[in-house]
């Protein structure tokens, strides 16, 4: 491509992370361009290049695979739509369109303010289930959303005033823990058994102290735990909201905690990684160092990690 989409300094052109699934990859850049390759011969089968979307700071949102069918979240400022094509022939299924009102038209010129800069998002959707039935939780601009992911119908939405939404969502006890985005973000513990706007109906508690913007949570049995944007862990009551502790462990991030052997991974944009113990009190479990800082979340394969900075990708292993 001679001259891509703008991408902010804080964004990258591998933002959205690639899907591997059974004897194919899935690769997306947005709008840009998207791809499924054969697994072993690395042929690609097909690609869609006729999708519009002005992602406006670049593509975040990364595709999922639902059944035989491959969903984008394209959340730009110009357009807010997901789309469902078949993995095997990379055609359109099904798209729906976000039924946000932004009100954000400004009176004197007619259009969105800051040029639609409050409709972006970059969030994952997930997939989970509520009474024997599917659910794609997709947060987006201003209001977050519950759609069939077989059809695209929707099923229910939760509104809020937050725009630029990145962080994946959780689902546990009964309830779906939603990050709203910027500017400050709150935490929403929704249940997802209603229908339509279930904004005054349907939310548990609601949650802002300590809150990311971007890093995702992470549920373990039934403590939410959270590293924000300035470096502030938290442990919080999955089922009431309740903060059990809080602890500034320093730094600044955006990737997703991980949870592996009995340890809480956070990994900083300096290139630093924290470890603690999950529990009732905050316990330390070390530091260390990597060159050239992390942006991206880790990967896990066995016993290793796969870790993405600005500079190197590193696989890291115990060799016992």
């Amino acid at each position: 491509m001679k001259k891509p989409q703008f991408a902010h300094s804080f964004n990258s052109y591998a933002s959205p992370s690639p899907v591997i699934h059974g004897d194919k990859i899935f690769v997306t850049f947005g709008s840009p361009g998207t791809a499924c390759l054969d697994r072993e011969s690395k042929k690609v089968e097909w690609k869609r290049t006729d999708l519009v979307c002005n992602h406006f700071r670049g593509a975040g949102s990364s595709p999922l695979v639902y059944e035989d069918l491959l969903i984008l979240t394209m959340d730009g400022s110009d357009r807010q739509y997901l789309i469902a094509m078949d993995t095997t022939t990379g055609k359109t299924r099904w798209t729906t369109a976000r039924s946000t009102d932004f009100k954000d038209i400004d009176a004197g010129t007619g259009k969105p303010k800051r040029d639609g800069d409050f409709r972006k998002g970059f969030s994952t959707p997930i997939v989970i289930e509520v009474d024997g039935e599917p659910q794609l939780i997709s947060p987006g601009a201003r209001a977050a959303f519950a759609y069939d992911p077989r059809t695209g119908e929707e099923v229910w939405t939760v509104r809020y005033p937050n725009h630029s939404s990145a962080s994946r969502s959780v689902f546990g006890h009964g309830l779906v823990f939603i990050n709203t985005g910027y500017a400050k973000a709150e935490l929403l513990a929704v249940r997802p058994t209603g229908r339509g706007d279930v904004t005054d109906t349907h939310i548990e508690w609601r949650l802002r102290k300590g809150v990311p913007n971007k890093p995702a949570p992470l549920l373990i049995g039934e403590t939410l735990y959270m590293l924000n944007d300035d470096g502030v862990a938290s442990c919080v009551e999955a089922k009431t909201g309740k903060t059990v502790w809080q602890e500034r462990v320093g730094g600044k991030y955006s990737s997703a905690l991980v949870y592996v052997d009995g340890r809480i991974y956070g990994f900083g944009q300096d290139g630093r990684t924290v470890i603690f113990k999950p529990g009732k009190a905050f316990e330390s479990l070390g530091e260390n160092q990597l060159e050239g800082g992390f942006m991206a979340s880790a990967a896990i394969v066995g016993k290793a990690f796969f870790l993405r900075t600005k500079t190197h990708l590193y696989r890291i292993e115990n060799g016992e």
